[in-house]
């Protein structure tokens, strides 16, 4: 189980045959590297599901080699286009996923692959970003300049870039680290770096001519990627609202909307966060949240439906299909704006 996904095995992967297996979406969500949150956001399973069936659909048409093999309903494997129902399965190939043993500060990188031979899940993030906007963890690091825009400052709104730029982070680390080229390259295995950047930068046109088509900015997302005998296949889920910043009007239609009201609404647990994760780079220790000294309060219940509304509004612009009973997007839109 992930934070916001169950994961089901049907067959097994060995070490040269991919498996068979589901993702199932729950209502669960998670921010700041949490994990699952006090509360549910109704639906928000079955719109995750659906949007990245859709994606998945798009990047094959589009030649992008994917583990996708459909979504469920009824207990059959079926294509987006004859479900009934916003479905809330997805099957999918699976790959071997070993360990990552932790000792003495440090991870293991040499064991895991060791463990995965020609078929395995590569271990890293791969990030690409189109803007810079107020949330992005790219301001932290760099300077306009890095990215080739001619600014002194990082502007108090969202900021385009003149190309993607694509950076590699950690994947199975407890909390995620951006890493330099090289790092990532030793981290990647037997895997070709320009090879995912590659990937990265398929998906990434693909969901931004998508969104541009629906009225969205989509501002930057990720990609996971598994390595099977030679091939490298786009994996987990791509283009949502958790794995994506997509924004409407210039109102965030993502989790970034939950992040920012926690950090105006219950700073102190933002920050105990942040000084939680510092202490724990100090320290070598990975289970940083039990050492933060504060939880995260419940959300109050017109802001679960509003973000419940958000992410259904939002999947219906996005794949131009009422699937949900919901507002207009630019009636959801309107009614995060102030959160």
């Amino acid at each position: 189980m992930t934070s916001v996904k169950d994961f089901r095995v049907e067959e097994e992967p060995t070490a040269t045959d991919l498996g068979r297996g589901r993702f199932v979406f729950s209502d669960r969500y998670s921010v700041f590297d949490w994990g699952e949150m006090p509360d549910h956001v109704p639906n928000k399973g079955a719109s995750l599901c659906l949007m990245g069936a859709y994606n998945f659909e798009l990047l094959d048409v589009n030649h992008v080699p994917t583990h996708y093999l459909g979504v469920v309903e009824d207990g059959k494997v079926k294509e987006l286009g004859e479900c009934e129902s916003p479905p809330t399965e997805m099957a999918i190939e699976l790959t071997q996923v070993p360990d990552l043993p932790h000792a003495d500060g440090a991870y293991d990188y040499d064991a895991y692959h060791e463990a995965a031979g020609d078929n395995y899940l590569i271990p890293l993030e791969i990030v690409f970003r189109n803007t810079v906007p107020v949330g992005s963890s790219l301001r932290r690091r760099g300077e306009p300049a890095d990215y080739g825009l001619e600014l002194d400052e990082w502007p108090d709104e969202a900021v385009s870039l003149p190309e993607p730029v694509v950076e590699f982070s950690t994947k199975y680390e407890e909390q995620d680290r951006y890493l330099s080229r090289a790092e990532a390259d030793d981290i990647a295995g037997k895997v070709d770096l320009d090879r995912l950047e590659e990937l990265a930068l398929a998906v990434n046109h693909v969901l931004t001519e998508r969104a541009d088509e629906a009225g969205f900015d989509h501002e930057d997302g990720k990609i996971e990627c598994l390595y099977h005998d030679g091939t490298v296949k786009v994996g987990d889920v791509v283009g949502t609202f958790d794995e994506n910043r997509f924004s409407y009007g210039g109102q965030q239609v993502s989790k970034e909307v939950v992040r920012q009201y926690y950090k105006r609404v219950q700073p102190e647990w933002v920050e105990a966060v942040k000084d939680a994760k510092a202490e724990a780079i100090e320290t070598g220790e990975p289970n940083w949240r039990e050492h933060c000294a504060v939880e995260p309060d419940r959300l109050p219940a017109d802001i679960v439906e509003a973000l419940s509304d958000l992410y259904c509004a939002g999947t219906n612009a996005y794949v131009d299909h009422d699937w949900f009973d919901a507002p207009t997007i630019e009636d959801a839109v309107a009614r995060v704006r102030d959160l």
